[in-house]
């Protein structure tokens, strides 16, 4: 379970939930007999010794609401715990078990959650009878399918993950499968639907009492006093706001709890909002990009809510209809860059910049034009299986930034996606205008997202690793239509991704990142040849898989770079490659960070072509 990030909603919330709790154990030692006696002063109307009045036998309403509390806590606790323990067990069971019990207990849970709780709790009722214990089981039993269908679709998503049908094979108990894997990874969500249940238990106890198959004479709860004050609403009808603000005020409060737990365990929550305020420092305009340049990227900054630079100072520029690559590892900040042109952050970070356009659109502005922004610039995801709406037929999903953003009929904008289907090289593409998205291979989906970004016509496609999830005689496919858009239309095109040699193959400029920044940038050509000089950009070439041998009949080893990127925010104040590179500088690569001058940022490369 995640760290609890503590907010303001959940602190109060259970600081009040706390006190009622308090409350209910103090009331029924104190207000007991306070509670219980019996008066003259029938319905007696609100005053300083009866706070709420009294009730038909003169009995004081405000103690009784107070010493009604324990036994009102003690219900729901118990039915939410029924409700719980037996809905985690049968959602999550059904996962540890065979295959035939799994697929009885979904049906099982399907057939349960078809009735309403609350319908199934009157019956179950019906059946044991009036009292606090059989509304205790009936609301628990009731409310147990509604745990066991959530609990059974969060368990899926954990139960099918590679780790889980590891333990397995290796022989452990599905208990232990249970208690060691599923639980673990569902329990912040579990955390938040039990406080949600507590306050739907709390009405519902109420409402049975309410109705007067719950809580019997001479016991009460809150519902009971509900009941008993509705007989009196319009004579006194504070004997009926006791109760009702008890409910009220219990259930808005735990209500509050799982907001904000909700909050506290998303890993986006915290302190994200204060701090993303916070001012960042913007590198003066540095990078001279021709006039007529698409895109200008000069200075970006993405930064987290802490001010961890995870893209630090990148510049460079894509000419119309120029393919230009962001290559360099996992992690080197060639999405996040990419993203920041399009505008798709994920939340929590911001990006920074001194210049960063497209065309005479400020990207960088707080507000930019959302219909330029949709129809020129195309996306194509790094993940083809979930590029499209997995719900909706491949027609809707096509056509909807034409006639969202443009205004296109259904009619038109139908034709035109047949016809990009067919640029992308898809076969038959009006039968794929009718299926949905899991009836398509990965290729298929993959060409489907190229056409979808293509159909506004945009001037920039941003791809982003879109090879990556597919085969290597797909991925050769895919590659060549992005490079027939190009040619054909004279679309830009900026590809991110982790293989310099497809980067080298496609690109006419190639941009290496390193550690979130710019180590060089150099012609495509350049790179095919060899003629790479940061040693970075060398050790990647090295790194990269070759036909080649050596000559004397045994291939060639594949080269390897000692050692990892650093941490972002454990870039060090020099060269963040000093600790890997062959050729460092121990006077300055430590200490100084090399600043990117005639597009290669390296101290000795600089150093070598001095005293060349």
């Amino acid at each position: 379970m995640r760290r609890i990030r503590w907010n303001a909603p959940l602190a109060v919330s259970l600081a009040g939930f706390g006190l009622i709790v308090v409350l209910g154990i103090v009331a029924p030692l104190l207000l007991e007999d306070e509670a219980t006696a019996l008066s003259g002063a029938a319905r007696a109307d609100v005053s300083a010794g009866h706070l709420l009045g009294t009730d038909v036998l003169g009995r004081d309403v405000m103690a009784r609401t107070l010493v009604a509390t324990r036994l009102t806590l003690e219900m729901t606790l118990a039915a939410t715990a029924i409700a719980a323990v037996a809905g985690i067990l049968l959602g999550t069971g059904v996962w540890v078990s065979g295959r035939r019990v799994r697929e009885l207990g979904l049906r099982l849970i399907d057939v349960m959650i078809s009735y309403p709780a609350l319908i199934l709790a009157l019956v179950i009722a019906t059946v044991l009878g009036t009292g606090p214990v059989a509304s205790v089981l009936a609301i628990g039993l009731g409310g147990a399918p509604a745990f066991a269908r959530l609990t059974a679709n969060m368990a899926a998503s954990v139960a099918q993950r590679d780790f889980v049908t590891q333990a397995r094979l290796m022989g452990v108990p599905p208990y232990r499968v249970l208690v060691r894997h599923l639980l673990p990874n569902i329990s912040g969500p579990l955390l938040v639907l039990l406080s949600v249940a507590f306050a739907n238990v709390l009405v519902a106890l109420s409402g049975l009492s309410f109705l007067g198959v719950g809580v019997q004479a001479p016991e009460y709860d809150w519902g009971a006093l509900l009941n008993s004050g509705l007989q009196s609403l319009y004579t006194n009808p504070a004997e009926a706001i006791g109760p009702g603000v008890a409910i009220t005020v219990t259930g808005v409060l735990v209500g509050f709890i799982g907001d904000g737990l909700a909050t506290a365990l998303d890993p986006r929550g915290g302190r994200t909002r204060a701090a993303a305020v916070r001012p960042t420092a913007v590198a003066p305009p540095s990078h001279r990009a021709p006039a007529d340049a698409l895109v200008t990227v000069d200075g970006l900054a993405v930064v987290l809510p802490d001010g961890t630079r995870l893209v630090d100072d990148v510049s460079f520029h894509v000419m119309p209809g120029e393919i230009v690559g962001l290559v360099g590892e996992s992690g080197s900040g060639k999405s996040l860059t990419a993203m920041s042109v399009a505008r798709l952050l994920p939340e929590g970070l911001s990006a920074h910049a001194a210049r960063l356009t497209l065309d005479d659109l400020d990207l960088a502005a707080p507000e930019a034009d959302a219909e330029r922004l949709a129809t020129e610039i195309g996306i194509v995801f790094q993940d083809p299986s979930s590029s499209f709406n997995p719900a909706l037929r491949m027609r809707g999903q096509l056509t909807e930034t034409l006639r969202v953003h443009q205004g296109v009929s259904g009619a038109e904008a139908g034709r035109r996606a047949v016809e990009a289907l067919e640029q992308v090289r898809i076969k038959e593409p009006a039968q794929v205008m009718k299926q949905y998205p899991h009836e398509l291979s990965g290729g298929m989906r993959q060409r489907a997202m190229i056409a979808a970004a293509l159909l506004p016509g945009p001037r920039l496609i941003i791809a982003d690793e879109p090879t990556t999830a597919l085969d290597v005689t797909v991925q050769a496919e895919v590659l060549d239509v992005l490079k027939d858009v190009n040619h054909r239309r004279a679309t830009s095109v900026l590809l991110i991704s982790h293989d310099i040699g497809v980067v080298g193959t496609v690109c006419h400029r190639v941009v290496v990142m390193y550690a979130g920044r710019v180590v060089e940038e150099l012609a495509a050509a350049d790179l095919r040849a060899g003629r790479a000089r940061h040693p970075y950009t060398r050790a990647l070439l090295a790194a990269s898989p070759r036909l080649r041998d050596t000559g004397s009949g045994e291939r060639a080893p594949l080269a390897t770079i000692p050692g990892r990127p650093p941490a972002p925010a454990d870039r060090p104040s020099g060269c963040a490659f000093a600790d890997r590179c062959p050729v460092a500088l121990d006077a300055v690569c430590a200490t100084e960070r090399p600043r990117l001058i005639d597009d290669v940022a390296c101290h000795a490369v600089r150093q070598e072509a001095q005293v060349g």
